[in-house]
């Protein structure tokens, strides 16, 4: 599949990584799937890694697929955190969790977990993006 023109600065792409953060950490609502929530910590961790791909100029495909993000990062010389390389479990929330099926029910804990990833992958997004050219 042909690389598509990538929309939006990096900036804008952490802004909405930065709004993904912002949801994935709330007070779980009543009625609430923690799987939701989490499903914002993949969105939070994925947009911050399509905030690099762009401030790097470094054409990506339009996936949720985490693994393949940190990829193309490294093929392209970009030195990722092992805090980073972690995130990749949070893909499975991105499709596996977000509708019905046949999957253990996601805990608090491992929304925790989810949450602490993908902040770790906002704030060293954040870094490079704030580093300026």
């Amino acid at each position: 599949m042909p690389h598509k023109q990538i929309a939006g600065t990096s900036a804008d792409w952490l802004k909405r990584a930065q709004s993904s953060m912002a949801l994935a950490k709330v007070p779980r609502p009543k009625d609430a799937l923690w799987e939701d929530l989490c499903y914002h910590a993949q969105q939070a961790a994925e947009k911050s890694l399509k905030a690099v791909l762009v401030k790097r100029k470094i054409p990506f495909r339009f996936v949720h697929d985490l693994n393949e993000l940190i990829d193309t990062l490294e093929k392209h010389g970009q030195k990722m955190p092992e805090q980073v390389k972690a995130s990749i479990i949070l893909t499975g929330y991105a499709v596996a969790t977000r509708y019905p099926g046949n999957y253990e029910p996601v805990s608090k804990d491992e929304w925790k977990d989810a949450v602490a990833l993908a902040e770790a992958v906002v704030s060293w997004a954040m870094k490079i993006i704030d580093a300026g050219p």
